[in-house]
């Protein structure tokens, strides 16, 4: 299923000729959340069948907020961060694969945790706050294999402050775009990162790119990876087929999302969280078309660790936060690797 047979198989299909090849490998951008200081991050990677979970950890806690503008979410702890609820700061963020099962992940991220003796003091005990969301992607390979309690406690183990895998780890590992027109015309997604520091303040952006649309370079709009035409040659364009009446087949709702982190090291309120993660969705709708449909649960959180001392200027770390995440989209696409039925984008001449 991830063998490296499996990619060379779609490559020697599709052979790239030198100037797109090249153009595809010129990643964008760089850096990663972990550049965000006080925050660590962990992945578990299935071997039995691509899923995987990634955990974003703030040990210190972070000042948190959400938005969802999908239509088919599977989240958890997702009420607790309105600015009107009480508690200010969570400990930990998770993205998982594995569908609404993956929400378990963050059981184990809990159990990590609470043996730490991080989370919310309720005087008896210590209770980790941590919210999460989930992708689709039962769809590749065995479905009875998702990542539970176990996987995210061993992704928590791994975690570290200079994270920068990307591709097919983690909460990236079975994710597969362009899949209005059914899977066999899909290609793969993955997991990307990125950072961006302006006046002395860090933005960071995760993200796990599992969407039905297809992905493009937003500086050229060129379509990098998504629906390919039905001999499997050729990028389709899902905007354009759909414009020219060329309508999907129908798909069930909640079989994509893309779901992801911003962070910074101002000083935020819940209620600035809350905007800042609205202004991120901007960088999914420059990078993903369509985005946000009745068969995605987009999902983007945002966390202030505070470490910079700066205050938080919404205006400012709204534009970092939509820019970082259309690079952290692209670079998973292009750190992506063919797994079997999905070739990857670096592999795939248009």
């Amino acid at each position: 299923m991830m063998a490296a047979a499996g990619a060379a198989a779609m490559a020697g299909a599709m052979p790239a000729s030198g100037q797109g090849a090249s153009s595809l490998r010129r990643t964008p951008g760089g850096g990663s959340i972990t550049d965000v200081s006080g925050l660590r991050v962990g992945h578990y990677t299935e071997t039995r069948r691509p899923t995987g979970c990634t955990v974003i950890i703030a040990e210190a806690g972070a000042t948190a907020g959400v938005d969802v503008r999908g239509a088919a979410p599977g989240t958890r702890e997702t009420d607790l961060l309105n600015p009107v609820n009480m508690v200010e700061k969570v400990h930990a963020i998770v993205l998982s694969g594995g569908s609404a099962f993956g929400l378990d992940a963050a059981s184990g991220v809990m159990r990590y945790l609470e043996e730490k003796k991080i989370g919310f003091d309720v005087g008896v005990a210590h209770v980790p706050i941590v919210p999460a969301a989930i992708l689709f992607d039962l769809g590749v390979g065995d479905a009875s294999i998702r990542p539970d309690a176990a996987a995210g406690y061993q992704a928590c183990k791994s975690a570290t402050a200079d994270a920068r895998e990307e591709g097919n780890v983690g909460a990236g590992t079975g994710a597969t775009v362009g899949k209005l027109y059914g899977p066999q015309r899909a290609m793969k997604g993955g997991l990307g990162t990125a950072s961006l520091t302006v006046a002395g303040v860090t933005v960071g952006a995760i993200v796990a790119v599992n969407a039905v649309g297809d992905v493009i370079d937003p500086n050229t709009g060129r379509i990098l990876a998504g629906a390919r035409t039905p001999d499997g040659k050729h990028l389709l364009d899902t905007r354009a087929a759909i414009l020219a009446g060329d309508l999907p087949k129908s798909m069930r709702e909640g079989t994509a999302t893309t779901i992801g982190v911003v962070a910074t090291d101002a000083r935020l309120t819940k209620a600035q969280a809350q905007k800042i993660a609205g202004m991120a969705h901007d960088g999914l709708a420059r990078s993903i078309n369509p985005i946000h449909t009745m068969l995605d649960g987009d999902t983007i959180f945002a966390l202030g660790t505070g470490t910079s001392g700066k205050p938080g200027n919404v205006m400012l770390l709204g534009v970092m936060a939509a820019e970082a995440m259309a690079i952290a989209v692209q670079r998973a696409i292009l750190a992506a690797r063919a797994v079997e039925g999905f070739p990857a984008a670096v592999d795939f001449v248009a």
